[in-house]
């Protein structure tokens, strides 16, 4: 069984990877994520940026 970790992308960035590493993690396309976050911005009361921040600062980047 392989071992499934959630890593910040470092080859498909924007700002800071959560979104490319969230896709990887997921196996979606990385637009799908990033609209998900920006929804989550408009619409969630800024949960998106918090959540993005958050994740950016604990998530650790590829190895």
């Amino acid at each position: 069984m392989e071992d499934k970790r959630l890593y910040r992308s470092r080859s498909n960035r924007m700002i800071a990877g959560v979104c490319g590493g969230a896709a990887d993690y997921l196996k979606v396309d990385p637009t799908i994520v990033r609209l998900v976050f920006v929804l989550l911005a408009f619409f969630g009361a800024s949960a998106g940026i918090w959540i993005y921040l958050i994740a950016a600062i604990i998530v650790p980047n590829e190895p």
